[in-house]
């Protein structure tokens, strides 16, 4: 007889079945997701779904928990290096495979919507493009957006990584790989791991040292784009060269 005041037994599944409250509470999170999206959940409640596939019998909320207080937000966690991911309690092989795989689909996804088309025409689908690739990585990553004489994309290239607050670029490589890919114009992109895109100085001066040299062999600079967190800097509209 259970002494009195006891609390009552977590409810104990058979061994290789879901327990009730579990089945219970990942189909209520599915019907959500389904009914008004992920803008109607908080990136913990988002993540859950993505766990659920790869750890389909734990309660999975403090993993979604714990990996959103250790890189802040859902685009953090996504696109986290694996080394760091492992370090995080409960994370696995197939919780970094599931998490990859979203990262690999948003990025194709974001892609499909900007290569060989006009870029000038489509910016706001080109920005998201870019942060999507590149405004959660934790180190300064440089890329060149190759452009033909209709503006339509026609390559995107990772020209350099760097630390967390620097990257070297090179104009006369910028310059070559334009001539070699025949493009007629460019844009080029890097981001700030520290969330502020605001432009340094050295940001400036190369800026202005590619345009001039592309000038020279009558390619255009459309742009130089720093992404932050949640925002971008165009150096072009800010009037730095």
């Amino acid at each position: 007889m259970p002494l009195f005041g006891a609390q009552a037994a977590t409810p104990v599944a058979a061994p290789g079945k879901q327990p009730s409250y579990l089945i219970d509470h990942r189909r209520r999170l599915r019907e959500r997701f389904m009914e008004g999206g992920a803008r109607a959940m908080p990136d913990y409640e988002l993540l859950e779904l993505v766990l659920f596939r790869a750890i389909p019998r734990q309660d999975v909320k403090p993993l979604a928990r714990r990996l959103i207080d250790s890189f802040g937000d859902f685009g953090r966690v996504v696109s986290a290096p694996p080394a760091r991911l492992r370090q995080v309690t409960g994370v696995g092989e197939a919780v970094i495979q599931e998490l990859k795989i979203v990262e690999a689909a948003s990025q194709r996804l974001a892609r499909s919507k900007v290569m060989q088309r006009p870029v000038l025409s489509s910016w706001e689908a080109l920005i998201d493009y870019c942060h999507t690739s590149m405004s959660h990585a934790e180190t300064e990553q440089f890329r060149l957006l190759l452009l033909d004489r209709k503006n339509r994309l026609i390559a995107d290239e990772e020209q350099g990584r760097g630390t967390v607050d620097h990257v070297p670029v090179y104009p006369r490589e910028v310059i070559k790989r334009a001539l070699e890919a025949n493009a007629s114009a460019l844009i080029l992109v890097h981001n700030h791991p520290s969330g502020d895109p605001t432009p340094s100085e050295a940001d400036i001066v190369i800026t202005r040292q590619i345009a001039q040299a592309a000038e020279l062999f009558g390619i255009v600079l459309h742009d130089h784009l720093i992404l932050g967190k949640d925002r971008e800097v165009s150096l072009r509209a800010e009037g730095f060269y």
